[in-house]
């Protein structure tokens, strides 16, 4: 506990220490949060990554660390050697935000190495960059002489994007005794200037008036701004227009055509004449607003000049002016809701991917990191995820509008090498947009498979006469293969060391003794703890049964067992072979053949 005269002190501490405990926890669930004031140069420090995901610089840069943004523009980048978020481009916070009173830009981090996606929020804050400013720097203003003191007519409002203390504050006028300044806060908020007649008028001793007005915000220093008012005073005009109602509301679809009438305002004078003729206005309208929106002067029709988007802006509302002949003139307020429609279709970005997996890969590896989203709302803007069917993969939710592409089960590259996987996205809408992307993933082979003979068990008969390099023996294999070819003449039956001259008593070599080589030394190069080729995977002759015979490659994808030394060719080996290749001599081993 602490003592009562530390007590200012422990709730500082206590106050740091939250902070950064709520720092941990929002990193930790995939949240950072950082505050930067506009204008700032580009590279400038927005905050330390590496430090609140507790990873050093370099470690965050070999892990393929990298920012991304839902827009076109990029406002900010990783750092890769310090681990620092910057600025990558001057941020204007009345440009992105306008009068809104909080701006804040997302991003997400996307850690590829770890398959890792964290949300990054940073909010703008403004500074005292603009000063007010009115739209028509010189306004006249009609009167009667007959004008009542007291009465009051609305000024044009000043405009200053910056917000908070930053924003307009007060207003000022100056130049003449007969009229006075009041101000009055609007429902929204606004200060609403006004003109006042503080002393009676007389065209005949004055017939213009000369005014200053003044807006201030309340920055520091203050920046202010200014419009010159000209009084211009009529004869009277002693009835003023007044609308039809206070506030006009309609709702609009955002693919209502461009020349569409939306609404119409109404104000009515009894007066006559030009006292009576009324012109419509906007006294104050936006730049994007004006684009979009036109108001006839006569008619009060507000027209489509420009197509709505639901995504852009879902609200408007103007301010709309009917002044008489005679400088008479009364305002109201119209308020335009847009409503959605599903002209949006889902969009599906890659943020991260594989190009090749080996086939024996756990289920439930992440093959792909994937960020869905569709612009539209409710259920337009719902959307539905989806693989194409008969692939070994499945979609996993990430986070919020992230998936991962997972393996389902296990593959094998003998049955499919490579996959095409498409992820199709559906919005809710009726009827539903779609689309999709393709993924190419390469299926890397691992050692899964042992090598399998055709045969369990191969014979052949040899001539004495035999000349080296025959074709003793050929079996076709699905891999490259080898020959097994005589290397000297046998010697007798059952011998495996040639007798002087290599001549052969027998007169014929004994097929049992080759069968027994063949399919011995067949099971050796089968085992893959045989030392036969060198290895696994490779074929080779036991040396126990004698120097005779040898098994060489060759390209025609056969095994070939020669007598080795001649230079016959293969078609002529094989005519002076007196036995058939595997399975074509059907009598027994052991038995000779008559003459």
């Amino acid at each position: 506990m602490c003592a009562a005269r530390e007590g200012r002190w422990c709730r500082r501490q206590q106050a740091l220490l939250w902070c950064v405990l709520l720092a941990a926890w929002e990193a930790a669930w995939g949240q950072l949060r950082y505050s930067v004031p506009e204008e700032l140069p580009k590279g400038s420090f927005v905050g330390d990554v590496a430090e609140e995901l507790a990873l050093e610089p370099a470690a965050l840069g070999g892990r393929g660390a990298r920012v991304v943004s839902q827009g076109r523009t990029q406002y900010f980048a990783l750092h890769a050697s310090s681990g620092h978020l910057v600025t990558a481009e001057r941020i204007d916070r009345e440009q992105l935000c306008e009068s809104e009173p909080q701006c804040v830009l997302r991003c997400e981090l996307i850690v590829e190495g770890e398959m890792k996606v964290y949300f990054v929020t940073v909010e703008i804050m403004d500074i005292n960059d603009n000063a007010p400013s009115f739209k028509n720097l010189e306004l006249e203003q009609k009167m009667s002489e007959m004008t009542a003191t007291g009465t009051r007519f609305p000024l044009p409002m000043a405009h200053d994007p910056d917000v908070g203390a930053n924003s307009l504050q007060s207003y000022a006028l100056s130049g003449d005794e007969h009229f006075s300044l009041s101000v009055q806060a609007g429902g929204d908020g606004e200060k609403r200037p006004e003109l006042v007649l503080a002393k009676a008028l007389d065209r005949e001793q004055a017939a213009f008036h000369e005014l200053l007005l003044r807006a201030s915000d309340g920055g520091d220093p203050s920046r202010t701004g200014t419009a010159r008012i000209r009084v211009a005073v009529l004869d009277a005009n002693d009835n003023a227009p007044a609308f039809s109602q206070a506030v006009y509301t309609v709702r609009v679809a955002e693919d209502v055509p461009v020349g569409s009438t939306l609404l119409s305002v109404t104000a009515t004078d009894p007066d006559d004449g030009t006292n009576g003729d009324i012109q419509y206005s906007f006294p104050e309208i936006s730049d994007k607003a004006s684009n979009i929106f036109h108001l006839e002067p006569k008619s009060g029709a507000i027209k489509l000049v420009r197509n709505l988007d639901f995504e852009v802006s879902s609200f408007y509302e103007l301010g709309v002016h009917a002044r008489d002949g005679g400088g008479l003139s009364d305002t109201a307020k119209v308020s335009i809701s847009v409503t959605d429609v599903n002209d949006n279709a889902p969009e599906i970005w890659v943020r991260s991917a594989l190009s090749e997996i080996s086939e024996d890969a756990a289920p439930g590896t992440v093959v792909a990191l994937l960020h869905v989203q569709d612009r539209d709302s409710g259920a337009n803007g719902e959307v539905r995820c989806s693989l194409g069917e008969s692939v070994p993969f499945r979609l996993e939710r990430a986070l919020d509008d992230y998936y991962s592409v997972v393996t389902a089960r296990e593959l094998d590259r003998e049955r499919a090498s490579e996959y095409n996987v498409t992820v199709r996205a559906a919005d809710g809408g009726s009827p539903a947009l779609r689309s999709g992307a393709v993924l190419a993933l390469r299926v890397l082979d691992v050692n899964d498979n042992a090598p399998v003979f055709a045969e369990a068990r191969y014979s052949a008969r040899v001539a004495e006469n035999n000349a080296e390099g025959a074709l003793v023996l050929t079996q076709a294999q699905p891999n490259p293969d080898w020959r097994f070819s005589q290397t000297q003449r046998p010697g007798t039956s059952g011998s495996q060391n040639g007798e002087e001259g290599g001549a052969w008593p027998n007169n014929q070599f004994d097929t049992e003794m080759l069968q027994a080589m063949i399919l011995a030394s067949a099971n050796e190069a089968a085992d893959v703890n045989a030392t036969l080729g060198g290895g696994t995977g490779t074929m080779g002759l036991s040396a126990r049964y004698g120097p005779q015979f040898t098994l060489q490659h060759v390209p025609d994808y056969r095994q070939n067992v020669y007598i080795p030394g001649s230079t016959a060719t293969l078609s002529n080996a094989a005519g002076k072979r007196d036995a058939k290749p595997s399975g074509g001599n059907k009598k027994k081993s052991g038995k000779k053949e008559k003459k």
